[in-house]
């Protein structure tokens, strides 16, 4: 089984920054993809990053030039670093995995609060 823990969310000012980390444990053969969702209240999930195996990366318009996604495969963690945070980045970030056998398997974050407040 796979197993994410995230870690690095907090109450930050507008303008300021924090790194998200997510490390996965478990019986991991291959990892194809990590990302970083986030769900604001009242407001579906959204796709904020995602970067695959190849450490090709993609965000979303909202945050591309703030926040920059990262991982180290040595340690099965990804990472997102985001800057010149904004209120409207206020959510529940949640770390994913995606593992590509015969079939593709999800895994989830348990999920870490972003505030941005002033």
């Amino acid at each position: 089984q796979v197993q994410l823990v995230e870690s690095g969310g907090g109450l930050v000012q507008p303008g300021g920054s924090l790194r998200l980390s997510c490390a996965a444990s478990g019986t991991i053969s291959s990892i194809n993809r990590m990302g970083w969702y986030r769900q604001a209240p009242g407001k579906k999930r959204e796709l904020v990053a995602v970067i695959d195996s190849g450490r090709s990366s993609y965000s979303a318009d909202s945050v591309k030039g703030r926040f920059t996604i990262s991982r180290d495969n040595a340690k099965n963690t990804v990472y997102l670093q985001m800057n010149s945070l904004k209120p409207e980045d206020t959510a529940v970030y949640y770390c994913n995995v995606v593992v590509i056998t015969t079939s593709t398997y999800n895994y989830w974050g348990q999920g870490t609060q972003v505030t941005v407040s002033s």
